[in-house]
């Protein structure tokens, strides 16, 4: 993943990062097929539904139905973050797919960090 920047990764996804973001980290999943685009950034948590409205989700941005059971795919922990479905009270949606321009799919999941602050991560799929 070196070499990937904030900047490159939110214009691939077509996204801007509120003026609020903090703590902004990119990166690439290469995979044998499709290759993952990685984003996650902290937030207060005030800002995190005018965020998540921006992106115009296919469903609502819900919480996630069944407990984390394990496997889910390395990609996040590279940028030294937890993976979000190892997290309490995540919050997930499909923003879309087909997605166009180059980008197959794009899912967004939110986690608290603390009473004031949430983790915005960003998934697209090239």
């Amino acid at each position: 993943m070196g070499g990937t920047t904030v900047e490159g990764v939110t214009q691939r996804l077509h996204l801007q990062l509120p003026a609020t973001a903090s703590d902004a980290r990119a990166g690439q999943r290469r995979q044998f097929q499709d290759d993952a685009l990685l984003l996650a950034f902290t937030l207060p948590t005030g800002d995190v539904d005018a965020f998540l409205t921006q992106l115009k989700p296919e469903q609502p941005v819900q919480p996630r139905k069944t407990p984390f059971v394990g496997g889910a795919e390395p990609g996040f922990t590279r940028l030294g973050l937890p993976e979000p479905d190892s997290l309490p009270d995540l919050r997930k949606a499909q923003v879309c797919a087909p997605c166009g321009d180059n980008i197959d799919q794009l899912h967004v999941a939110v986690a608290p960090l603390d009473e004031q602050s949430s983790r915005v991560y960003i998934k697209g799929i090239d």
